[in-house]
């Protein structure tokens, strides 16, 4: 593989396997800025007060706990379409008309409605990702779970633009918001068509025989691995480094060098999204030559190195060509680096358990993104702009300090045999 052309590097996307994950990968993306960013706006046109807004947040929740209800897709199979394919579909009808049962209402009247609704939306779509995440772990082989997480990324971020930045465009210039929300709606038959079209793993991995053993296994098996502590340690530290420059970007680019609101929406937002699409797919593609633990050791060591951008940022002051410079770079190689993480996640799931390990598994990565906002704001007030980039440059080394460490692990992870 190591003459590799382009085009062999490329041909692994040409499957239709991977095509119908870029659909799924779209219609799990979907659901999030409905509840998210859209509703706020959503809210604050209609005249809700500030206190209500804040509340709404937490309708988020279940993205975060959706380990505590994964046995239950892992132990049961609803009786068509298989194992994952039943619940997607299922979650993916339920969320079709709860969120066209969302654009019903008006936020003035029924706060409290809207918020129930809100939060049913959230819950069924961290359900979608639950099966989605395991139904992708179960089909893919060692050599295409780059190009899957890949094209998942791609999906998924497409998604939050239609339902983020177009939703908004529609509901203030033509739809409305009920015209919006039910096209978003309707939005969702292209995840069903993509389960309807998809297939089953060859062999398909037997289910718990009970929901003791859905919940108690998962766990019993991961640890008994050799180095499975070790493991979850790089999970943690991978991608330290990008979340603490990540949680502070936007702030910076305002208060740091002073660029105004529209071009840090442009250049932070527009071009920082394609550039992790961008990165997603270079790195989906690059894994197929470079395999996991090269990916991976490549990748962390580019998503480090890109934080430096905004350093010089910081230290030259106000420069249009640097900024755009420092978010293309960084949000590409963080793009190649979830790539590769995803793909490593995907590798460390045993196919019986796959909803529940992958779930706990991207619950404990999530820790690092949710829980480094107040440490980072804490950093950059006490250092100043150029040396907390700099400590988030180093906050990227120990993750690349342990996957050397681990190399031998990693690689016997990438190929072992599917059960």
């Amino acid at each position: 593989m190591s003459g590799a052309s382009g085009a062999e590097l490329l041909s692994v996307f040409r499957s239709r396997k991977i095509f119908l994950l870029l659909l799924l990968g779209f219609s799990s993306g979907l659901p999030l800025a409905l509840t998210g960013a859209t509703l706020q706006a959503w809210l604050t046109v209609s005249g809700v007060d500030l206190t209500t807004i804040g509340m709404f947040a937490l309708v988020g929740q279940p993205y975060t706990y959706k380990f505590l209800w994964a046995p239950l897709m892992d132990r049961f199979t609803i009786p068509f379409l298989g194992r994952r394919r039943g619940w997607l579909v299922v979650t993916q009808v339920a969320l079709l008309a709860s969120i066209a049962w969302m654009g019903t209402l008006a936020p003035g009247q029924s706060p409290w409605m809207l918020a129930s609704l809100a939060l049913a939306v959230a819950f069924l779509s961290a359900s979608q990702d639950i099966v989605f995440d395991a139904y992708r772990t179960d089909v893919l082989e060692a050599d295409e779970r780059g190009a899957g997480a890949a094209v998942s990324v791609l999906g998924y971020r497409v998604a939050m633009l239609v339902s983020g930045g177009l939703a908004l465009i529609l509901a203030d210039s033509w739809l409305g918001w009920t015209g919006t929300y039910w096209l978003m709606a309707a939005l969702m038959l292209v995840g069903v068509a993509a389960v309807w079209m998809a297939e089953e793993p060859v062999v398909p991995p037997s289910a718990p025989r009970t929901l003791e053993e859905a919940v108690r296994e998962p766990l019993a098996e991961f640890f008994q691995r050799d180095g499975a502590w070790i493991l979850l340690l790089v999970i943690v530290l991978y991608k330290l480094g990008d979340a603490f420059a990540g949680t502070l970007s936007t702030a910076f680019l305002i208060r740091g060098p002073g660029f105004s609101l529209t071009e840090v929406g442009v250049v932070n937002k527009w071009l920082g999204v394609a550039a992790t699409i961008l990165g997603a797919l270079a790195g989906g593609a690059l894994m197929a030559r470079l395999k996991l633990y090269k990916s991976l050791l490549l990748f962390g060591l580019l998503q480090a190195v890109t934080n430096l951008g905004y350093m010089l940022l910081a230290m030259s002051g106000k420069s249009y060509a640097l900024m755009i410079a420092a978010v293309a770079a960084e949000n590409l190689c963080g793009g190649m680096g979830t790539a590769a993480f995803v793909a490593l996640l995907m590798a460390m799931c045993e196919r019986r358990y796959s909803a529940t390990q992958y779930a706990l598994l991207s619950a404990l990565a999530a820790l690092g993104r949710v829980y480094v906002g107040p440490a980072a704001g804490v950093m950059a007030a006490s250092l100043g702009w150029p040396e907390f980039f700099f400590v988030t440059f180093l906050l990227g080394l120990p993750g690349v300090a342990m996957l050397v460490w681990q190399k031998r692990r990693i690689e016997a992870i990438d190929t072992a045999p599917r059960d």
